[in-house]
């Protein structure tokens, strides 16, 4: 009996086999029948394939009373005929005596992808019809525990006759055939039967033990296998038969699709759990993209099968099998020098099954005797196939886990250089905050509580290492504070002046009480020459001018102080309802003295502005992307009108979208894939933590938010921020 394997690799090896067949043919004719098989108590079965006389009929014409007088036959000269799938009509004839005292002997071919297989006794040179079978007929009629095709020869005690056999099939031709009395061939069966099952059992083993292995790891290693598993199973009871016996022995109409179609899937469910094993997507790209296109092969031959023809679905399995085996071997072989554990276990199990199937090969071409054990060695090859690599993918899991630990290892080991990096630069930072907030306290005593509170936040930021760059914009504030008290103090003095001339006009208007009232007339027009001089017009205009001065450059001050409030405050941690457009206009309050004169904002505001967040850490958010945005242009070793664009928008009633974009240097992929992991940066040794990036990632976390990064090298960079509106209860924790 023959595994789905043996008969995929019959496909794979399919131009040996024809060149074999070529060399049996040119071996000279036989004209008379070919040597009996002669049945006694001693010898109760005979593999009359092994040595009959072939006749193909390529007219698929022939009658069987043309075929007994053809002189073209041909010894088969030890081999078991195999035919591709080109082949329809084969006659064989073959003669058996029956030396055994037993009353009946049996013809089995094990072989049960036949589509018709009748069987003709020669009474001199008649032949009289015995029994026709196949997978295109009910196999109600078959021989009972047997899914072979089993013909009694009618052949009694102590005589001699003589057999046509016409095997007539849409699929390749096969004919392991023997003879035997009814206890060699019940003994046969039951042989078969249970090492099928033994096979059966092993495959189920395995099935379940991976099953188990992967609703407890959910490695999807372990479902592709288990997967190829099945299919192998299901195309393995097809291919001999028991499919068809006992799931649809009344509809063998399914048998013209059924083992080319579940071949079919097993083969390329074995492609796809031979990349996921040998992880080609990662280690092999071109092959791993080679054996997708076999597999999408498989899947053309599927519906052309289905559709067009069975023979479409042969010849993909002929040659896409070859270049799949070969692939895939040659990619384990690659795999395995470069020290690739799971690849010698690969080749191990396939090494077993490939001598088992060599050993195969060589039975059938008579260099090996036809007994149990080159009939069913197949299965052992097999079965330990299946075992070796159900034993890789358990070792898999010590493969990771000590990758694991060495990935943790380099992690902690990095770590710990990176926290001497960020204690050196903190002292930098340090030093550099008592600098800047020596010189905003010497420039103006006004903002010395100011400056007290933003020092706190300073160590409070550096220790938490959340925002060691806010340090170096403190430098700017001092002067960003200085020009619109710069501009109150210089609106004072014209304010007073234009006052006094109020005031002197009042005292005039106060003057005409104490007049006598013939003079009033004459203070009056003294008093309009005055206000003409004064023009009181414009006094009033400019008064009203410059207390709008002062009171724009009173809440432009109030509007710093607030915002730098609102970085160094210990209150983010607060969920709030805020408007998300106000977050970013105090943040480029504290950005603008950091901000050179080439740098336009361009803010395009279309969303509803209220979402609850934590206010506190969504302004660090915006602080740390601008002020990257800013750096990479500054960065350009040419300078034009450079911008930052932000845009907000509605993602329906749920969610806001922000998108801050900058005309800066962009980044490369490699640098794109790593800018939120914690101390990575591309600035110079004292110039950054890396940590900016990394701080942004983990509050939008926490606000069970998203962002994307779209940036390619020369072209800018754009955070995309995607934020619901109303923060979802795991957000609280």
């Amino acid at each position: 009996m023959y595994s789905e394997r043996r008969h995929r690799f019959f496909f794979t090896a399919h131009f040996v086999k024809q060149w074999l067949l070529l060399l049996s043919f040119v071996v000279p004719a036989s004209f008379s029948f070919a040597q009996q098989a002669i049945i006694t108590d001693r010898s109760p079965a005979y593999t009359i394939s092994a040595n009959m006389d072939e006749l193909v009929d390529k007219t698929n014409a022939l009658t069987a009373e043309q075929v007994v007088q053809r002189k073209d036959f041909v010894n088969t000269q030890g081999r078991i005929p195999i035919y591709p799938n080109d082949i329809k009509n084969v006659w064989f004839r073959f003669s058996v005596s029956n030396n055994s005292g037993a009353a009946r002997l049996f013809l089995n071919i094990a072989f049960s992808n036949l589509s018709h297989v009748t069987l003709y006794r020669v009474d001199g040179s008649k032949p009289v019809l015995l029994e026709e079978q196949g997978n295109a007929i009910p196999v109600s009629n078959r021989f009972a525990g047997s899914p072979n095709f089993v013909f009694d020869l009618k052949s009694p005690p102590g005589t001699t006759a003589q057999y046509l056999l016409h095997v007539n099939s849409t699929h390749p031709i096969i004919v392991p055939a023997r003879v035997l009395t009814t206890d060699g061939l019940y003994a046969d069966v039951n042989l078969q039967n249970i090492i099928t099952s033994l096979y059966l059992g092993v495959l189920a083993v395995m099935f379940l033990y991976n099953l188990f292995l992967f609703f407890a790891t959910r490695d999807n290693s372990y479902i592709f296998y288990v997967a190829y598993i099945f299919l192998l199973a299901l195309a393995q009871t097809t291919f001999t038969g028991y499919e068809a016996k006992y799931l649809w022995p009344n509809n063998p109409g399914l048998n013209k699709y059924a083992v080319v179609i579940t071949s079919i899937l097993s083969s390329a469910a074995g492609l796809v759990f031979s990349m996921n094993f040998l992880r080609t997507k990662e280690l092999a790209p071109r092959v791993h993209k080679w054996l997708q296109l076999l597999v999408l092969v498989y899947l053309v031959g599927l519906a052309g099968c289905l559709f067009s023809n069975v023979s479409v679905g042969y010849q993909i399995l002929n040659f896409n099998g070859i270049l799949g085996v070969i692939s895939v071997l040659a990619t384990s072989f690659y795999m395995a020098r470069r020290n690739f554990r799971p690849a010698y276990f690969y080749l191990a199990a396939w090494m077993f099954f490939l001598i088992t199937f060599v050993i195969l090969i060589l039975r059938n071409l008579a260099v090996l005797p036809y007994n149990n054990f080159t009939t069913y060695i197949i299965y052992v090859g097999s079965s330990l196939e299946v075992a070796l690599l159900s034993i890789a993918l358990a070792d898999k899991i010590n493969v990771l886990r000590r990758e694991k630990e060495q990935s943790q290892a380099e992690s902690l080991r990095r770590l710990e250089i990176n926290q001497q990096l960020v204690k050196e630069q903190n002292i930098t930072l340090e030093r550099k905050v008592a600098e800047r907030t020596e010189e905003l306290q010497s420039s103006n005593n006004n903002l010395s509580v100011a400056l007290q509170d933003l020092k706190d936040t300073q160590i409070q930021l550096v220790e938490a290492e959340k925002m060691a760059s806010l340090g170096q914009l403190t430098a700017g504030i001092a002067h960003e504070i200085n020009n619109p008290i710069n501009f109150v103090k210089s609106n004072i003095k014209p304010l007073e002046l234009d006052i006094n001339d109020l005031i002197e006009i009042i005292d005039a208007y106060d003057g005409l009480h104490t007049a006598p009232e013939a003079e009033i007339q004459g203070k009056l027009a003294q008093i309009d020459k005055l206000k003409k001089q004064i023009d009181v017009s414009y006094v009033r205009d400019e008064i009203r001018s410059l207390v709008k001065g002062i009171h724009e450059g009173a809440e432009r001050t109030a509007e710093i102080v607030k915002g730098l409030r609102t970085f160094s405050r210990l209150d983010e941690s607060e969920v709030k309802i805020v408007d998300v457009h106000e977050g970013i206009d105090s943040t480029l309050v504290i950005l603008k003295n950091a901000m050179p004169a080439n740098i336009t904002i361009k803010k395009d505001f279309q969303a509803h502005a209220e979402i609850e967040c934590y206010p506190g850490k969504l302004n660090q958010v915006f602080m740390n992307i601008l002020s990257n945005g800013i750096q990479a242009i500054k960065e350009k070793t040419e300078q034009g009108d450079e911008s930052i664009t932000i845009t907000t928008r509605d993602l329906g009633d749920d969610k806001i979208q922000i998108s801050i974009k900058d005309s800066g240097m962009g980044m490369t992929d490699e640098v794109r894939q790593k800018i939120f992991d914690p101390f990575f940066t591309t600035k110079e040794v004292g110039e950054g933590t890396g940590l900016g990036l990394s701080i942004v990632y983990k509050i939008i976390q926490k606000h069970e938010g998203k962002i994307e990064v779209v940036s390619s090298r020369g072209n800018g960079a754009e955070f995309i921020l995607s934020l619901y509106r109303k923060l979802p209860p795991s957000a609280f924790d």
